[in-house]
């Protein structure tokens, strides 16, 4: 017997169960912005495909009956390795935005990250009990990105995670053939001209305010300006991955903003094992773009991750339900991943690193030892 409560019949199974319940609420050119890549959405479908085409080789024999899938993430406790990607405009897809999303968050033990393009006030990112990681755009305004950084140390993040493959934003067809705009009740609040950015395209927003001219000089001015630990998210490059290490990032993230910017670019789960192989232990990776179920994130764990970020899930939650939505959702992905440990024969995250993994196309076909 157990005291958990029957699944009903209405509940999510799945978190595309969750997604079609959002894009049934959602206008179609908000779930549009939300859904979709940018070009010919290649690399947003290749994303998924990496997933499906990774195939993990169970232990048995094993014993575990439960397993444990506690964790660090950036030197920090979570329940999951699991934090909820940064991600702009909460408010677009639920009024009550990134505050619920934190809450939420902070509740299933779990890191989230705040976005410079939220659009709440900073200080409400920071929810008690909650770990704030901060994600930072590099602004054509000097001063207010140094500000930023003050406001992450001011409110105990963790870490600050710099977003460096957007010089500008990515062809995002669905957005220009709808016409999406940012509509003033989500538009980022804490940037010069604040809610003033309403109204404009995301391309348009994006290049009024990031510097595209982001080089490795200015990540060595970040590293010596913070003290806090240093993430570099958008890394595909195993080069770029030790340049990083070596100048003082303690983080990657292997993303390619799920396919919102290069289209044709490599799969964040595909470039995962040579980043891994190239920084060692110098700096902890991480991987997003297509995580979609528990199984998932035990492939990238598999493949040499030590979490991941949550993105597009997150959104279809809060879309669906509010922060009781978000929390449904990574409720799902615990009891997924937990699920996929045990018949996996891994007790714990150490055990699920340590998996073998075959690839589904003999011309990248991978074990690991």
């Amino acid at each position: 017997m157990t005291d958990r409560p029957a699944v009903q019949a209405t509940d999510p199974l799945t978190l595309a169960d969750v997604e079609d319940r959002a894009r049934a609420v959602l206008a179609p050119e908000v779930y549009d912005f939300v859904a979709g890549g940018s070009g010919a959405e290649s690399t947003l479908d290749a994303n998924r495909a990496a997933f499906d085409r990774c195939h993990l080789v169970p232990r048995v024999l094993s014993g575990v009956g439960t397993a444990d899938t506690t964790t660090t993430l950036l030197g920090v406790p979570a329940s999951l390795p699991v934090a909820v990607a940064p991600m702009a405009f909460h408010a677009v897809v639920h009024p009550d935005g990134e505050p619920a999303v934190a809450r939420a968050a902070a509740a299933a033990g779990l890191p989230f990250t705040g976005a410079t393009l939220a659009g709440c006030p900073l200080d409400e990112l920071a929810v008690p009990g909650g770990t704030l990681f901060f994600q930072l755009y590099w602004l054509r305004d000097r001063a207010r990105t140094e500000w930023l950084i003050d406001e992450a140390e001011r409110l105990g993040a963790r870490a600050l995670m710099l977003t460096v493959d957007v010089p500008f934003m990515g062809r995002r067809l669905r957005d220009l053939r709808n016409g999406f705009a940012v509509p003033a009740h989500a538009a980022p609040v804490n940037l010069p001209g604040g809610q003033r950015g309403g109204g404009q395209s995301v391309g348009a927003h994006a290049a009024a305010v990031i510097d595209p001219t982001l080089t490795w000089s200015d990540l060595e001015w970040l590293r010596r300006r913070t003290r806090l630990p240093l993430v570099l998210k958008g890394i595909l490059d195993p080069a770029d991955a030790r340049r990083a290490a070596d100048l003082g990032a303690d983080g990657l993230v292997v993303s390619n903003h799920g396919g919102r910017q290069l289209d044709g670019a490599v799969p964040g789960l595909l470039a995962l094992p040579a980043i891994r192989d190239e920084v060692g232990g110098a700096c902890e990776v991480l991987v997003d773009s297509g995580v979609r179920s528990g199984t998932d994130v035990l492939r990238a764990l598999a493949l040499g991750a030590s979490g991941v970020l949550l993105g597009r899930p997150v959104l279809w939650g809060l879309a669906m339900g509010g922060e009781q939505g978000v929390s449904g959702v990574l409720e799902l992905l615990r009891a997924e991943l937990a699920t996929s440990m045990a018949l996996a024969g891994a007790p714990d995250v150490a055990a699920a690193a340590r998996l073998g993994v075959r690839w589904a196309s003999e011309a990248s076909e991978r074990e690991k030892p």
